[in-house]
């Protein structure tokens, strides 16, 4: 009847978890497995090459210590490939709250499933984009 990752009931199951950040969307799922980590149909490393996109989709799992357990199959679209690597860390960390809900308190103390509001701000008219105005002739 738990959710707890060592019992039986959940090894055939499969979790779910939407992320989002900025302009990109992840849908992530996972499942008891022995750790294969997949964005887009290729290898977690394939897809993000700099350590840094990587270190943030691949943190929840480390965090959790859950890396070696569990197999993720996320599809990430839209922004760029940092966006994604975020919406990827949000959408794990939402799949693993709803795997085992024991985890839930440490990935929200340490900001896992906080969504990171900030957007790009719209160009406004009358101006070259956002804030930039136009340059000012005095003649």
């Amino acid at each position: 009847m738990g959710t707890s990752p060592n019992s039986d009931e959940g090894a055939g199951k499969q979790f779910f978890g939407t992320g989002r950040r900025r302009e990109s969307v992840a849908r992530v799922y996972i499942k008891m497995g022995s750790g294969k980590f997949t964005v887009n149909g290729r290898a977690v490393e394939d897809y993000f090459k700099n350590v840094a996109w990587l270190t943030t989709a691949v943190e929840p799992l480390k965090f959790t210590e859950t890396v070696q357990q569990l197999d993720v199959k996320a599809t990430a679209k839209g922004g760029g490939v940092g966006g994604q690597a975020g919406a990827v860390r949000m959408g794990l960390s939402r799949a693993l709250s709803v795997f085992n809900a024991e985890l839930r308190p440490g990935l929200r103390k340490n900001g896992f499933l906080t969504r990171d509001s900030r957007m790009k701000e719209r160009k406004k008219y009358g101006q070259k984009g956002a804030r930039r105005r136009f340059q000012f002739s005095k003649r």
